[in-house]
């Protein structure tokens, strides 16, 4: 049976991401990694929540992502936060280093994912945000709330 080419099974999510900064354009990066970070990441043990991208010699590397030990590795296991190489055409690293150079940009990862039992990273390029623009994507999305339960219980009563 042919599989899915957009078959994705989602590992694990970045939710701070979107609140700390304005997510301008998403990218998908494979991974270097060893047999028991593939077991460990199947088994969904993952945290992206303290990760980010930093180019090193010309490369992006993930770094701070958490990823549990695999208990059966045993001795043969791996560090739960070492750096990881990304895998990214030449072109899209040379443009988002360049990008990154620039004042008040920075590299996240927002998802972790399987595609066709291989585990990839969506990185965003993205720009901090300031206190008061998160009290104003808070209010907002409250407001949006209320609307929407009010739009909700009217149309009950009719």
């Amino acid at each position: 049976m042919p599989r899915d080419k957009e078959a994705r099974e989602v590992v694990a999510t970045n939710r701070k991401a979107r609140h700390n900064f304005t997510l301008e354009e998403t990218i998908e990066a494979g991974l270097v990694l060893v047999g028991s970070e593939i077991k460990s990441i199947r088994d969904h043990r993952v945290n992206l929540g303290e990760g980010y991208v930093e180019e090193r010699g010309g490369e992006l590397w993930l770094v701070d992502v958490h990823i549990a030990e695999y208990k059966e590795a045993s001795r043969f296991g791996h560090a739960p936060t070492r750096p990881r190489k990304l895998l990214m055409h030449r072109k899209e690293i040379n443009r988002l280093i360049g990008r990154v150079r620039e004042k008040g940009y920075t590299i996240v990862p927002t998802q972790m994912y399987l595609r066709n039992g291989r585990a990839k990273v969506e990185i965003a390029l993205a720009r901090g945000k300031r206190q008061y623009d998160k009290r104003d994507a808070i209010a907002e999305r409250d407001s949006d709330e209320k609307l929407r339960r009010a739009i909700k219980d009217r149309r009950w009563e009719d």
